[in-house]
């Protein structure tokens, strides 16, 4: 099962707080925030049963005066189950965007797999991030691992494009784009492209 929650201005959307993945079940689910809103998202996945795959996404692009909160608790309650995380956010203008994220295996949760990364860039230097990623693992076979990054654009990157032509703006865009898309895997194929033009749009308003 894939779910897709997109939040944009004037566009009211509930995201389920708490979600649980049973036996052999896969859940996917992918949270889109827009430029222009400021949301406080806390999420708990619980995967109880063996064979149970989940894969969470997210995308924060603001570029104003937002605030965006990522809460994240996933739990492994059960062995053999997987889990998969991939947040990445742009924060500029005087935005403050935050993720906070923890894996917690349980003592007989032997044979997991779980993987979390948040990535961010700043445009701006009032724009500020902070990003915390988390394992509490009671459990001794597991494969496990968390990474955050905070930077900036890639000036060399930059200025190579421009070197064959691109302009500085449209350069900086496809920045952006290239360093959002990776999270469009976890969106169905169905609204893939309509997902990617979002996107293409909002990065658009930041460039």
């Amino acid at each position: 099962m894939k779910k897709l929650f997109i939040l944009s201005p004037g566009r009211e959307t509930t995201v389920p707080e708490r979600w649980t993945a049973g036996p052999g079940e896969s859940l996917s689910v992918c949270i889109i925030v827009l430029p222009g809103v400021s949301a406080d998202l806390p999420l708990t996945v619980d995967l109880t049963g063996e064979g149970a795959d989940v894969r969470l996404a997210g995308v924060y692009a603001c570029g104003g005066a937002e605030q965006v909160r990522f809460t994240v608790r996933m739990n492994h309650h059960s062995a053999h189950t997987t889990s998969k995380q991939l947040f990445n956010g742009i924060a500029g203008g005087t935005a403050r965007a935050e993720f906070y994220g923890k894996v917690t295996v349980d003592p007989d949760a032997q044979q997991i797999e779980a993987y979390q990364e948040n990535h961010n860039v700043l445009l701006s230097e009032s724009a500020t991030v902070q990003t915390r990623p988390q394992l509490e693992i009671y459990a001794d076979d597991v494969k496990c691992s968390h990474g955050a990054t905070i930077g900036r654009l890639d000036e060399g990157e930059r200025f190579y494009m421009q070197s064959r032509g691109i302009p500085e703006k449209e350069a900086k865009t496809l920045q952006m784009i290239s360093f959002l898309s990776p999270v469009l895997e976890y969106v169905e194929d169905s609204e893939r492209e309509e997902v990617a033009a979002l996107l293409e749009e909002a990065v658009r308003q930041l460039a």
